[in-house]
């Protein structure tokens, strides 16, 4: 086995699972504390220093792991990730309110660290390693191997969102965390022993014009990234969750379709290269699809609007998890698409730093899409979070329209 593939099935491996436990946590505290009776915008407000630390994060994580080496970054997501569980597992039932929210939400915006310098430095050892293993065309190797991490990472996701209930209704809420700390330990000392320490290391950018001076083609990807974010993250943190529990789901139920849906999101995700249609050079036939599936999925909240507006007698709740079914199945393709385009994209010398770069506005989207969950539910129920999803992915098509089909010099086509 050559050296490129060990180090992406380990990179892969790592990042699994730390992505169970990071679904796991965000159904702990999302059920957690809407048994404790807390409303829809105060959940939302719990989660949105975990998306707002994942910007900065992206940014100097991507820098940190040009400068330092991936696995560095790598094992430094990890070591936070579980700092952050412990935080977490610190809190006290007999503390006042206001006092609680606070602690949770600085628990929060640790493990929103965690999660994207994790992310950011385990999508950029990707094209690393691709480069040392490469056998065939970088194209055809690099868009499977980013679909079946991102897409197997999903998959992951959606198990731990189950996993998340299941630890809650077994251990509760404290235990769980002390769970998931230990086994992300093991993980930790997995990557610390197996991974070459300086892999990806690179010259960094030295000043914030070249940290933020992207290419056309990475700028307009991170701006069409925090619109399609945004717009599943509308309905998906606070919107479904609490609208299915309000039409007779119990907490099981709701975890397990959000596990679900999550899990058969990252299966179509991971088989996106057998759907769309390749080009020698990685683009040509990219861009145009990248244009076409974001189009496509602008129309589905509209129709799912449009279907709970006339399919009387028939149960909302069912009509909103069909419609949510097609949306997940394009939604997928979309983003095993984008992700392809940012490594095709990104400068060879400082890939790091231009995935950090898109994957903040990645959490600059769900930032928004977080906020809005709440907001808008509260605001108008589950339509206003439907058509605030449309219209953004109105927006994410915007921005695909401009998209460039030649590869930017600083790119290696082949190399």
């Amino acid at each position: 086995m050559s050296p490129g593939i060990r180090n992406y099935g380990i990179v892969t491996a790592a990042y699994w699972g730390f992505t169970l436990t990071d679904g796991a946590l965000r159904m702990l505290v999302l059920l957690h504390f809407f048994q404790q009776g807390y409303s829809p915008f105060v959940l939302s407000f719990l989660f949105l220093l975990y998306e707002a630390a994942g910007i900065a994060a992206n940014m100097i994580g991507g820098w940190l792991a040009t400068r330092h080496g991936i696995t560095r970054m790598l094992t430094v997501g990890l070591a936070t990730q579980i700092a952050g569980f412990l935080i977490l597992a610190a809190l006290s039932p007999g503390w006042a309110a206001a006092f609680s929210i606070a602690w949770v939400v600085m628990a929060q915006g640790v493990c929103g660290i965690a999660k994207d310098l994790t992310k950011t430095a385990s999508k950029s050892a990707i094209k690393i390693a691709e480069r040392e293993a490469r056998t065939e065309t970088t194209e055809n190797r690099l868009f499977a191997w980013v679909a079946w991490f991102t897409g197997s990472k999903n998959a992951m996701k959606g198990a731990g969102f189950f996993l998340g209930g299941l630890l809650l209704q077994l251990f509760g809420f404290r235990l769980s965390l002390l769970i998931m700390a230990a086994a992300l330990a093991v993980i930790l000392a997995g990557v610390v022993l197996l991974l070459p320490p300086m892999m990806g290391k690179s010259k960094a950018s030295s000043t914030a014009r070249e940290l933020f001076g992207k290419s056309r083609g990475v700028n307009l990807l991170a701006a069409a990234r925090i619109f399609l974010f945004g717009a599943r993250d509308i309905w998906f943190v606070v919107g479904v969750p609490v609208f299915l529990y309000a039409n007779g789901w119990t907490f099981t139920m709701v975890g397990g379709f959000m596990a679900v849906w999550t899990i058969l999101y990252g299966l179509i995700q991971a088989g996106a290269p057998a759907i769309i249609r390749r080009s020698s050079d990685g683009l040509a036939a990219e861009v145009p699809a990248a244009r076409f599936w974001s189009a496509l999925l602008a129309l589905t909240p509209a129709l799912i609007i449009a279907a709970l507006g006339v399919g009387q007698g028939i149960h909302p709740d069912l009509i909103l998890v069909t419609g949510l079914g097609l949306f997940g199945a394009v939604f997928a393709i979309n983003s095993a698409i984008h992700s392809y385009l940012i490594l095709a994209y990104a400068g060879s010398e400082k890939a790091a730093e231009d995935v950090g770069f898109y994957y903040a506005a990645n959490a600059a989207g769900r930032f928004c899409g977080t906020l809005l969950s709440g907001v808008l539910f509260q605001w108008g129920g589950i339509t206003a979070c439907l058509t605030g999803s449309a219209l953004m992915l109105v927006c994410c098509w915007v921005m695909t329209l401009a998209l460039p089909t030649a590869r930017p010099a600083n790119s290696p086509a082949g190399q």
